[in-house]
């Protein structure tokens, strides 16, 4: 079972009990109690649930909601003092690519409101439909299948594009990231296509808000010396900021 299915599974049981315990999750699930601490740890800081002792209870605002709509909504303002600092990064008549996290289409809203010339190459509708009215901001679409839920595309199908263009800058968020692994996202069909965005982009600035710190998901997309920096809204721990692998990544905190 996938991560992505599993925490569905997880919030489907919530939905329905409103509390439980691991015991009783493992029991329902067959996985490991071990396992199952870790998911509902990192589904707490995604605000999807609360843990108690021994378990977890549902959000009442909405926590079995993990649409697209709801994580807009999750972390707002840290969301925007990120997309905020990111613009110091965007110089005019660069190509720069923004992947289908809430955070880039936050990144693409400040856009809109700059006057500078640009080409923005993107896996997500959303953010090519808030540039595309845009004067001065050429949009390109990667091409592929719309994941559900979702604006983003998952899968290469459309990835041939981007033998037309040299991407100077890719603004990219993750589900999780930990300086041993780098980026991870729990949908291995975007995880594939990010692989190969990454690899595509002279750079790599990451835009991750504090509850992805520290936190891993199902796959690696970027490894750590991959990235060239990292934007947040708070001080980044000590055991993450000075580990080896962090020695050539730029760490910025929005304020």
């Amino acid at each position: 079972m996938f991560v992505e299915e599993r925490r569905n599974q997880i919030l489907n049981l919530l939905k329905e009990r409103k509390r439980l315990t691991v015991s009783e999750l493992a029991e329902q699930l067959v996985v490991s109690e071990a396992t199952l601490r870790t998911d509902l740890n990192n589904m707490e800081k995604e605000g999807l649930l609360t843990r108690t002792h021994g378990g977890a209870i549902l959000n009442d605002a909405g926590g079995n909601d993990t649409s697209f709509t709801a994580r807009i909504k999750r972390n707002h303002k840290e969301k925007l003092l990120i997309a905020q600092a990111a613009l110091h990064f965007i110089e005019e008549k660069q190509c720069i690519l923004l992947d289908a996290s809430s955070t880039a289409l936050e990144l693409a809203h400040c856009l809109k409101e700059e006057s500078m010339r640009l080409t923005v190459v993107t896996s997500s509708a959303h953010v090519g439909l808030e540039l595309n009215e845009h004067p001065d901001i050429t949009v390109i679409l990667i091409g592929g299948m719309m994941t559900k839920g979702s604006s983003s595309i998952e899968g290469t199908l459309g990835l041939s594009i981007l033998d037309q263009v040299n991407v100077d800058i890719m603004f990219t968020s993750a589900n999780g990231f930990t300086p041993e692994k780098g980026l991870s996202d729990f949908n291995l069909y975007e995880v594939q296509l990010k692989r190969e965005l990454v690899k595509k982009a002279k750079r790599t600035i990451a835009l991750l808000d504090h509850t992805k710190i520290g936190s891993n998901s199902s796959a690696v997309f970027a490894n750590t010396n991959e990235i060239e920096s990292i934007i947040t809204d708070k001080n980044i721990a000590d055991e993450y900021l000075y580990h080896p692998t962090m020695s050539s990544v730029n760490v910025i905190v929005a304020e």
